[in-house]
């Protein structure tokens, strides 16, 4: 059947030999509807971000833009404003009529820390063709924060599809009908829409500004960090917020939202023409996601950052879309049901590493 591969279809591909990975691949890197991607001993820093090019290797594209090596066992920090090239434990030989897409997980993205697959042959980042059989690399960025990093975290993760998976509107429409993806009215264009909370039911506490020249953080220290010494807090009772550019910012959708089993998610950016920002799309949605025993739904962690001009962002404003994708089959896990889920039931929440 068509549509995104569960981790049933995951570990036979494992089996297969498909997907390959030394040392061997980790009962817990398979999520419901995708595969973490582990990083390997060695970072190289770079010049620039680069794409290897239609015939070209990865390898060969170092030599002339890596500045120098390093060795992550033990840890190493990369940098605020550097970017860095890892080869990761993983590697693919994807079987006809498999492709791949990749994201970076919700951390990851909740840290601004900007994490890209690239490829051999490669012509856009975070896509694999059908019969792609190579290496993969993580390309990784630090926007607001220096991080600490070892061999073996996960920073982004792989999606495998098998035809096409992405719900038209009318789909989307008739699936709202029958399983109320969102609390309220839903907004069908594209995707599901939604937009920014800044008129909270209870307090004033609206978002977060990451904070120029803070400390490192060590990705692997959960709760360890003090929100004050990375954020500033964002409050207003006037439902209106002045973006500044080039500033990180965490907000929150006004709507829940929620997977449905037998569904997956992705957040994309709204339109480029509504404002001087951009809500970043770090994560996947999983099945199940803000399906909890009120079904309730959950919240949509908004990662933003403002461009070329200062923009006042309204309460209401749609700023994003997720886009639903058909699952080839129902996960036997689900998101939040027997495996650890940091961010089931949430809504404005920092990630996993601050307290």
């Amino acid at each position: 059947m068509n549509g995104v591969l569960p981790d049933s279809e995951i570990r036979a591909l494992i089996d297969r030999g498909a997907i390959a990975a030394d040392p061997p691949i980790l009962p817990e890197q398979i999520q419901p509807a995708s595969l973490d991607l582990r990083l390997g001993a060695t970072a190289y820093r770079l010049r620039a971000s680069f794409l290897a090019g239609r015939g070209h290797r990865i390898a060969d594209r170092l030599a002339e833009l890596r500045m120098h090596q390093m060795d992550l066992d033990g840890g190493a920090v990369l940098e605020r404003g550097c970017v860095y090239l890892v080869p990761l434990m993983e590697r693919l030989t994807l079987p006809a009529g498999l492709t791949a897409v990749a994201n970076a997980k919700s951390s990851t993205g909740r840290l601004d820390l900007l994490t890209r697959l690239v490829t051999d042959d490669g012509t856009e980042f975070d896509r694999l063709p059908e019969a792609y059989d190579g290496p993969l690399y993580a390309e990784i960025c630090p926007r607001s924060f220096s991080v600490l990093v070892r061999p073996g975290m996960r920073l982004n993760q792989l999606r495998l599809r098998r035809g096409q998976a992405v719900l038209n509107d009318a789909e989307l429409r008739d699936l709202n009908d029958r399983e109320s993806l969102v609390g309220g009215p839903a907004l069908i264009d594209n995707g599901l829409g939604f937009s920014v909370d800044l008129r909270p039911r209870t307090g004033d506490l609206v978002g977060y500004r990451a904070r120029p020249h803070s400390g490192v953080i060590d990705l692997d220290r959960i709760g360890a960090y003090p929100a004050t010494e990375f954020w500033d807090e964002l409050r207003t009772t006037e439902g209106r917020l002045i973006l500044d550019p080039g500033a990180f910012y965490i907000l929150v959708s006004r709507e829940s939202v929620a997977i449905p089993p037998n569904y997956a998610a992705e957040m994309a950016p709204y339109l480029a023409m509504v404002g001087e920002f951009r809500v970043h799309y770090a994560g996947f949605f999983d099945p199940g996601f803000g399906i909890g025993t009120a079904g309730s739904g959950a919240r949509g962690v908004l990662e933003v950052r403002c461009h070329e001009a200062p923009f006042v962002l309204e309460h209401g404003q749609v700023v994003g879309r997720l886009v639903y994708e058909r699952m080839a089959a129902r996960p036997d896990r689900l998101y939040g049901a027997g495996i650890r889920s940091n961010y089931q039931g949430q809504g404005l929440k920092l990630a996993k590493q601050f307290r």
